[in-house]
């Protein structure tokens, strides 16, 4: 979808030299008054600079205050807002939470905006604002990133940033979902859906850990988003998984006993596509 700023058709344009004449029923002055209309027109009516594809819609003070919440935002996070608008979300989020941040905005006139409301309100050494195509833009070190985009858009977007953003990073979004990959958290606020949803780490693959007991355990793991399946081996032998829960970089795996062991529980910590650490836990129970 393209849309562009502006508004109404500014039918005050054109004060072309014909105005100045009184009606009369000489078809030269008719000719002369329509080619000044048009000429006018010419000169007033100009293709847009920029086409930005979602419109400026400013987020309610409630909804920015949830989302801030949502995104449990603290003094050690670096937030990017793609298609920042005015800039208040980024200025609430220095402002009240000392955070970082970076908007990313294609339009010239909003970023303008956003600047000039920063330094009014005494954090621009806290943000800064980027005339950008999001679509472009570098944003990997994010621990949150804001959306008020579109649901086209975000699933268009969906695909960089599981690419781009580091495991555990959030991602919070106003009104629009992400398609398929369903949020991790979703909340109503003043009439609006908010929606959250934690970057998983990549853990799709064939992994190998010991117990502390020195016993030997290998994983096959798939994967949508955050949605992991698992089949587990101990020594071979096939272990019935009661669970397997991804968060960020974290999967936790709750194993059933088997005759040469109990129950076990496991936290697999992944970072850039690999098993760093397996950590085990007490555990009981059964499948």
């Amino acid at each position: 979808m393209a849309a562009t700023s502006g508004g109404h058709g500014n039918l005050g344009c054109y004060t072309g030299p014909g105005q100045k004449h009184a009606i009369r029923g000489d078809f030269i002055w008719v000719n002369q008054l329509f080619r000044d209309l048009v000429d006018g027109l010419d000169d007033c009516v100009k293709e847009p600079e920029i086409f930005l594809d979602v419109p400026f819609v400013p987020t309610e003070e409630a909804v920015v205050e949830a989302m801030l919440n949502l995104a449990d935002v603290g003094r050690h996070d670096v937030l990017y807002d793609l298609g920042a608008g005015d800039g208040r979300f980024l200025v609430a989020a220095a402002m009240r939470r000392k955070a970082r941040g970076v908007g990313i905005e294609l339009d010239p006139a909003r970023v303008a905006d956003a600047m000039e409301y920063a330094a009014h309100s005494r954090v621009e050494h806290l943000v800064d604002f980027i005339e950008e195509d999001f679509f472009k833009a570098d944003y990997h070190d994010a621990t949150v990133v804001v959306l008020y985009l579109l649901d086209s858009i975000n699933v268009k977007l969906r695909p960089r940033l599981l690419k781009t953003l580091q495991a555990g990073a959030r991602i919070v979004s106003h009104a629009f979902d992400m398609g398929d990959w369903r949020p991790d958290e979703r909340v109503s606020v003043a009439g609006s859906t908010l929606y959250k949803w934690i970057v998983p780490a990549r853990v799709a693959g064939t992994w190998y850990w010991e117990s502390l007991d020195g016993a030997s355990y290998r994983a096959e793991l798939r994967q949508k988003y955050q949605d992991v399946s698992a089949q587990v081996w101990r020594e071979e032998t096939p272990v019935c998984v009661k669970s397997a829960d991804l968060q960020g970089g974290q999967l936790d795996l709750h194993l059933d006993g088997t005759p040469s062991g109990a129950a076990r529980h496991f936290t697999l910590h992944f970072e850039t596509g690999e098993l760093v650490s397996a950590e085990e836990h007490a555990a009981d129970g059964s499948c």
